[in-house]
């Protein structure tokens, strides 16, 4: 299980910094990272001196992730010890941790500021989250106690490319179409759709998620408007994407797709206003995060038919119900089960990132994450 690490000088030329959507924040490229990484030997970690003696512990390891966990933890140095769960990390499993001085998890652990005190008395100092989201850690406790914390990104074309699909399935109408089909109703009334190269799509956040829908969305041949508090000047110089204020494309967006990142400033962001300043029979969609919408202004906004077409893959309080199988249970989400019954309405549960590329990136990331962290040469880092 243990293999060796190759050190290589230059790190710093696989690391490429750009924002991540919409933020100022560093990322890897995972075309861009050999397979062995080189970290700068120079930077010692506390307590101890180089990563030969790293004890790392993931949580919440999937059987989908496990040849990428294989791969990476057989290329890492002979001395670190890496030891997987798939259990979550809480106050039930911290036994798990035997030693660990690094902890791999997912959104499932949440780390509030009891629980990172628990890790820091028992001698955690590093933790990676498998996510680009890391709203379930609180950051600022992990800084009081001198926890450092790292997050994980992945290329931006599987979301991306989700995107364009969600935006095809709520134009072309193929909820409904797909309902017909199952009890042999092959009839066209109702389905007639719109062609996505005669509408103006409103993109909010050029980050790369974001850039990344808007070069695909070129290919259409649509009217491309994009909002974003740092616009991007090589972007716009382009020529074909036009930077507007939020409330003029708002009102001149026949689809609005989300590609913002989750602050306090930006929940809820999507709420009756910004609706009520939308073009009749808008198309929103959002891959992003499910808590930038005011979920009660969506069920105004489809009941009143303000809103055409609704496209989710995310959803405000999805913790708990996405990713596991409620085929027996009644669900905790009124809201997520009375939209879902809508025929323009289309919920995917959180699956945007779920692609081979994708996922590997993530495993790889975290566990290296730990280590560069602890040689003081993590972009990522919180």
């Amino acid at each position: 299980m243990n293999g060796r690490l190759s050190l290589v000088a230059g790190a710093s030329n696989v690391w490429a910094k750009v924002r991540s959507e919409g933020l100022c924040a560093a990322f890897v490229v995972r075309g861009l990272i050999p397979l062995r990484i080189g970290y700068s030997a120079g930077i010692a970690r506390e307590p101890g001196d180089g990563m030969d003696d790293m004890k790392i512990k993931v949580f919440e390891l999937r059987d989908d992730e496990r040849a990428a966990y294989d791969r990476v933890v057989g290329e890492l140095p002979a001395g670190c010890e890496v030891a997987w769960s798939a259990d979550t990390l809480t106050s039930a499993t911290l036994d798990m941790l035997d030693g660990a001085e690094g902890v791999v998890i997912v959104n499932k652990s949440p780390l509030d500021a009891d629980m990172l005190r628990e890790l820091h008395d028992r001698g955690v100092r590093y933790v990676a989250t498998r996510s680009i989201g890391f709203n379930h850690i609180d950051i600022d406790a992990a800084k009081e106690l001198g926890i450092h914390v790292c997050n994980t990104t992945y290329p931006p074309y599987g979301v991306a490319e989700f995107a364009v699909m969600l935006m095809l399935m709520a134009l072309r109408n193929y909820k409904p179409a797909m309902w017909r089909q199952q009890v042999n109703d092959y009839s066209l009334a109702g389905l007639r759709g719109r062609e996505l190269r005669t509408l103006t799509v409103g993109v909010m956040g050029t980050g790369r998620i974001g850039r990344a829908v808007i070069d695909y969305l070129r290919g259409f041949g649509c009217k491309i408007l994009a909002y974003d508090p740092f616009p991007s000047e090589e972007l716009a110089a382009r020529g074909d994407v036009t930077y507007v204020g939020l409330d003029e494309l708002y009102a001149q967006s026949d689809l609005v797709t989300v590609h913002i990142p989750l602050m306090e400033s930006t929940r809820g962001i999507i709420d009756c206003e910004a609706i009520a300043k939308m073009r009749d029979g808008v198309v929103l969609v959002n891959v992003s995060r499910g808590e930038l919408m005011d979920v009660d202004a969506l069920v105004e906004g489809i009941e009143s038919e303000k809103i055409g077409a609704l496209a989710m893959d995310v959803f405000p309080e999805e913790d708990g119900i996405y990713h596991v199988s409620r085929t027996h249970d009644i669900l905790a989400n009124r809201n997520m089960a009375y939209l879902r019954q809508f025929p323009n309405v289309i919920l995917t549960q959180h699956i945007a990132f779920y692609t081979d590329i994708d996922v590997d990136s993530m495993v790889e990331q975290g566990i290296r994450g730990i280590l560069a962290m602890a040689t003081g040469e993590c972009p990522t880092e919180l």
